[in-house]
Protein backbone atom coordinates (compact mmCIF):
# COMPACT_ATOMS: atom_id res chain seq x y z
CA UNK A 1 0.00 0.00 0.00
CA UNK A 2 1.41 3.49 -1.13
CA UNK A 3 1.35 5.64 2.22
CA UNK A 4 1.62 8.88 0.55
CA UNK A 5 -1.50 8.27 -1.56
CA UNK A 6 -3.73 9.85 1.62
CA UNK A 7 -1.19 12.70 2.13
CA UNK A 8 -1.26 12.96 -1.24
CA UNK A 9 -5.23 13.30 -1.03
CA UNK A 10 -5.11 15.75 2.09
CA UNK A 11 -3.19 18.32 -0.25
CA UNK A 12 -5.49 18.16 -3.12
CA UNK A 13 -8.30 18.73 -0.76
CA UNK A 14 -7.17 21.30 1.17
CA UNK A 15 -6.18 23.19 -1.98
CA UNK A 16 -9.13 22.80 -3.86
CA UNK A 17 -11.78 25.70 -4.22
CA UNK A 18 -14.78 23.14 -3.61
CA UNK A 19 -13.21 23.24 0.16
CA UNK A 20 -15.87 25.61 1.82
CA UNK A 21 -14.04 28.12 3.65
CA UNK A 22 -15.07 31.14 1.87
CA UNK A 23 -11.55 32.40 0.50
CA UNK A 24 -12.75 33.18 -2.95
CA UNK A 25 -15.06 35.85 -2.04
CA UNK A 26 -11.61 37.93 -1.38
CA UNK A 27 -9.84 39.95 -4.27
CA UNK A 28 -6.70 41.21 -2.40
CA UNK A 29 -7.42 44.42 -3.94
CA UNK A 30 -7.63 43.33 -7.28
CA UNK A 31 -11.57 44.53 -7.52
CA UNK A 32 -10.75 47.77 -7.08
CA UNK A 33 -7.22 48.33 -8.98
CA UNK A 34 -9.43 46.58 -12.07
CA UNK A 35 -12.02 49.18 -11.74
CA UNK A 36 -10.02 52.36 -11.46
CA UNK A 37 -8.51 51.10 -14.10
CA UNK A 38 -4.70 50.53 -13.09
CA UNK A 39 -4.42 46.69 -13.85
CA UNK A 40 -6.42 45.92 -17.28
CA UNK A 41 -4.09 43.48 -18.45
CA UNK A 42 -2.51 39.50 -17.73
CA UNK A 43 1.25 40.82 -17.59
CA UNK A 44 -0.15 43.72 -14.98
CA UNK A 45 -1.92 40.98 -12.86
CA UNK A 46 1.32 38.68 -13.08
CA UNK A 47 3.66 41.62 -11.52
CA UNK A 48 0.23 42.12 -8.99
CA UNK A 49 0.83 38.49 -7.84
CA UNK A 50 4.40 38.15 -8.07
CA UNK A 51 4.51 41.35 -5.29
CA UNK A 52 1.69 40.44 -3.33
CA UNK A 53 3.54 36.83 -2.85
CA UNK A 54 7.24 38.11 -2.50
CA UNK A 55 6.25 41.67 -0.75
CA UNK A 56 3.15 40.61 1.75
CA UNK A 57 2.09 37.05 1.91
CA UNK A 58 5.59 34.97 1.27
CA UNK A 59 7.12 36.91 4.46
CA UNK A 60 4.14 36.99 7.01
CA UNK A 61 1.17 35.08 5.96
CA UNK A 62 3.41 31.92 5.21
CA UNK A 63 5.82 32.77 7.84
CA UNK A 64 2.93 32.69 10.55
CA UNK A 65 1.43 29.17 8.71
CA UNK A 66 4.59 27.11 9.13
CA UNK A 67 5.29 28.23 12.53
CA UNK A 68 1.28 26.79 13.39
CA UNK A 69 2.26 24.08 11.51
CA UNK A 70 5.39 22.99 13.70
CA UNK A 71 3.26 23.85 16.69
CA UNK A 72 0.36 21.39 16.09
CA UNK A 73 3.39 18.96 14.75
CA UNK A 74 5.28 19.47 18.23
CA UNK A 75 2.01 19.43 20.06
CA UNK A 76 2.43 23.17 20.81
CA UNK A 77 -1.04 24.89 20.98
CA UNK A 78 0.97 28.25 22.50
CA UNK A 79 2.83 27.95 19.34
CA UNK A 80 -0.44 28.39 17.12
CA UNK A 81 -1.94 31.27 19.58
CA UNK A 82 1.33 33.24 19.24
CA UNK A 83 1.45 32.77 15.61
CA UNK A 84 -2.14 34.18 15.83
CA UNK A 85 -1.13 36.98 17.82
CA UNK A 86 1.42 38.00 15.62
CA UNK A 87 0.12 37.73 12.39
CA UNK A 88 -3.28 39.83 13.68
CA UNK A 89 -0.58 42.47 14.64
CA UNK A 90 1.20 42.65 11.52
CA UNK A 91 -1.58 42.91 9.49
CA UNK A 92 -2.73 46.38 9.95
CA UNK A 93 -5.58 46.90 7.58
CA UNK A 94 -9.05 46.31 9.85
CA UNK A 95 -10.87 45.18 6.86
CA UNK A 96 -8.18 42.43 5.69
CA UNK A 97 -8.00 41.16 9.80
CA UNK A 98 -12.19 40.48 9.89
CA UNK A 99 -12.00 38.73 6.19
CA UNK A 100 -8.90 36.66 7.43
CA UNK A 101 -11.10 35.86 11.07
CA UNK A 102 -14.25 35.04 9.01
CA UNK A 103 -12.37 32.57 6.73
CA UNK A 104 -10.37 31.20 9.25
CA UNK A 105 -13.45 30.34 11.54
CA UNK A 106 -14.88 28.73 8.57
CA UNK A 107 -11.83 26.73 7.58
CA UNK A 108 -11.23 25.65 11.13
CA UNK A 109 -15.11 24.68 11.66
CA UNK A 110 -15.05 22.56 8.76
CA UNK A 111 -11.65 20.88 9.33
CA UNK A 112 -12.79 20.04 12.48
CA UNK A 113 -16.01 18.17 11.90
CA UNK A 114 -13.82 16.59 8.64
CA UNK A 115 -10.96 15.46 10.79
CA UNK A 116 -12.09 14.97 14.29
CA UNK A 117 -8.88 16.13 15.94
CA UNK A 118 -8.67 17.05 19.80
CA UNK A 119 -6.19 19.79 19.01
CA UNK A 120 -8.47 21.40 16.77
CA UNK A 121 -11.47 20.93 18.65
CA UNK A 122 -9.62 23.10 21.84
CA UNK A 123 -8.73 25.84 18.45
CA UNK A 124 -12.21 25.88 17.82
CA UNK A 125 -13.39 26.05 21.07
CA UNK A 126 -10.96 28.97 21.56
CA UNK A 127 -12.31 30.96 18.66
CA UNK A 128 -15.84 30.86 20.11
CA UNK A 129 -14.95 32.32 23.45
CA UNK A 130 -12.60 34.86 21.06
CA UNK A 131 -9.67 33.78 23.31
CA UNK A 132 -7.74 33.83 19.52
CA UNK A 133 -7.95 35.52 16.16
CA UNK A 134 -8.51 32.72 14.25
CA UNK A 135 -6.59 33.95 11.22
CA UNK A 136 -6.84 31.65 7.99
CA UNK A 137 -3.04 31.05 7.26
CA UNK A 138 -2.59 30.24 11.32
CA UNK A 139 -5.91 27.61 10.97
CA UNK A 140 -4.29 26.10 7.59
CA UNK A 141 -1.00 25.59 9.13
CA UNK A 142 -2.82 23.92 11.77
CA UNK A 143 -4.80 21.79 9.53
CA UNK A 144 -2.67 20.49 7.50
CA UNK A 145 -0.23 19.28 10.44
CA UNK A 146 -3.05 17.73 11.65
CA UNK A 147 -4.14 15.80 8.16
CA UNK A 148 -0.61 14.54 7.95
CA UNK A 149 0.92 16.93 5.15
CA UNK A 150 4.28 17.98 5.06
CA UNK A 151 5.20 21.04 5.31
CA UNK A 152 6.21 22.12 2.07
CA UNK A 153 3.19 20.52 0.94
CA UNK A 154 1.17 22.49 3.10
CA UNK A 155 3.00 25.64 1.96
CA UNK A 156 2.20 24.65 -1.49
CA UNK A 157 -1.18 23.96 -0.83
CA UNK A 158 -1.75 27.14 0.81
CA UNK A 159 -0.37 29.47 -1.99
CA UNK A 160 -1.99 27.51 -5.27
CA UNK A 161 -4.89 28.22 -3.38
CA UNK A 162 -4.32 31.79 -2.98
CA UNK A 163 -2.76 32.21 -6.26
CA UNK A 164 -6.02 30.52 -7.92
CA UNK A 165 -8.49 32.74 -6.03
CA UNK A 166 -7.10 35.52 -6.83
CA UNK A 167 -6.99 34.43 -10.79
CA UNK A 168 -10.53 33.50 -10.37
CA UNK A 169 -11.43 36.83 -9.50
CA UNK A 170 -9.97 38.23 -12.11
CA UNK A 171 -11.73 35.83 -14.57
CA UNK A 172 -15.00 37.12 -12.76
CA UNK A 173 -14.08 40.53 -13.03
CA UNK A 174 -13.77 40.05 -16.90
CA UNK A 175 -10.11 40.72 -17.52
CA UNK A 176 -8.36 37.15 -17.68
CA UNK A 177 -9.29 34.48 -19.68
CA UNK A 178 -8.91 30.67 -18.49
CA UNK A 179 -5.70 30.07 -20.49
CA UNK A 180 -4.46 33.31 -19.68
CA UNK A 181 -4.90 32.30 -16.10
CA UNK A 182 -2.93 28.65 -16.54
CA UNK A 183 -0.30 30.86 -18.40
CA UNK A 184 0.39 33.00 -15.17
CA UNK A 185 0.57 29.98 -12.74
CA UNK A 186 3.12 28.17 -14.86
CA UNK A 187 4.75 32.01 -14.83
CA UNK A 188 4.42 31.88 -10.68
CA UNK A 189 6.56 29.14 -10.45
CA UNK A 190 9.98 30.37 -9.91
CA UNK A 191 8.43 33.29 -7.13
CA UNK A 192 6.45 30.18 -4.84
CA UNK A 193 9.98 29.02 -5.31
CA UNK A 194 11.04 31.34 -3.57
CA UNK A 195 8.68 32.26 -1.25
CA UNK A 196 8.79 28.87 0.20
CA UNK A 197 12.82 28.85 0.46
CA UNK A 198 12.38 32.43 2.31
CA UNK A 199 9.49 31.52 4.84
CA UNK A 200 11.19 28.20 6.02
CA UNK A 201 13.86 30.33 7.57
CA UNK A 202 11.80 33.11 9.03
CA UNK A 203 10.57 33.36 13.02
CA UNK A 204 7.25 35.90 13.82
CA UNK A 205 9.90 38.76 14.57
CA UNK A 206 11.00 38.87 11.51
CA UNK A 207 7.41 39.04 9.86
CA UNK A 208 7.29 42.09 7.39
CA UNK A 209 5.23 43.05 4.07
CA UNK A 210 5.77 46.35 2.40
CA UNK A 211 2.55 46.62 -0.79
CA UNK A 212 1.69 50.38 -0.24
CA UNK A 213 -0.02 50.27 -3.78
CA UNK A 214 -1.97 46.96 -2.86
CA UNK A 215 -3.09 48.28 1.04
CA UNK A 216 -4.25 51.79 -0.37
CA UNK A 217 -6.74 49.83 -3.03
CA UNK A 218 -8.15 47.22 -0.33
CA UNK A 219 -8.85 50.33 1.62
CA UNK A 220 -10.61 51.74 -0.85
CA UNK A 221 -12.34 48.39 -1.66
CA UNK A 222 -15.32 49.29 0.65
CA UNK A 223 -16.11 52.85 -1.36
CA UNK A 224 -16.62 51.12 -3.98
CA UNK A 225 -20.27 51.42 -5.30
CA UNK A 226 -20.22 48.33 -6.74
CA UNK A 227 -18.65 45.05 -4.86
CA UNK A 228 -18.22 41.22 -5.90
CA UNK A 229 -15.72 40.61 -3.20
CA UNK A 230 -15.49 40.69 0.48
CA UNK A 231 -12.04 42.87 0.42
Amino acid sequence: MNTEIPEQLALMQLSDSFFPSGSFTFSHGLETLVQTGKIQSKQEILYFLQILLRNKVGVSDVVALIQSYRGIKNGNLEAVREADQQLFIQTAIAKNRETQRQSGRALLMVASSTWQDERLEILNQEAVRGKIHCLHPVIFGAITSVAGLKERNAVLAFLHGLVTNILGAAIRLGILGHIQTQQILLQLVPDIEAVCSTAVSMNLEQMWSCTPFIDIAQMQHPKLPQRLFAN
